[in-house]
């Protein structure tokens, strides 16, 4: 077997769980061969590089092999080699996302909670203690 479609080949190397999501994802144009976007129906050989995103992290690889069956785990990965580039953004994202902060933290606005909401009565000038927002007189 010299080629393969790459659709079949990233379903057999175990990039996507089964050939219709690769394709969905060759579709979409999230993966290039040889620098070009590629199409379900393109076929790869031995020595090509093939660019594809998953979620937000961008893989490189170059085929080193081809199976037209999806077999366990440690085959599928001898089918290729990802590129040191591609494993030191890998790492560099993985630390990043390490390092980030809880997104919620950074909320800073939002409703009041029940004693928020007193200490803002309390603070506004006597409007706790009226029962509406209209102007009362004093005098009756």
């Amino acid at each position: 077997m010299e080629r393969l479609r790459i659709d079949k080949w990233l379903w057999a190397a175990r990039f996507y769980k089964t050939r219709t999501l690769a394709a969905d994802e060759i579709g979409k144009h999230r993966v290039q061969v040889n620098a070009e976007v590629a199409k379900a129906s393109r076929e790869v050989k031995v020595g090509d590089l093939v660019t594809l995103r998953q979620g937000p992290v961008q893989r490189t690889v170059v085929v080193r092999g081809l199976s037209g069956m999806r077999g366990p785990a440690p085959v599928a990965q001898q089918l290729y080699e990802e590129t040191p580039e591609s494993v030191a953004a890998q790492a560099a994202a993985r630390e990043q996302r390490r390092l980030g902060s809880e997104p919620a933290l950074a909320i800073e606005q939002g409703r009041p909670t029940k004693r928020e909401r007193r200490k803002l009565d309390e603070a506004s000038h006597g409007w706790g203690k009226r029962w509406s927002a209209s102007v009362d007189d004093d005098n009756t």
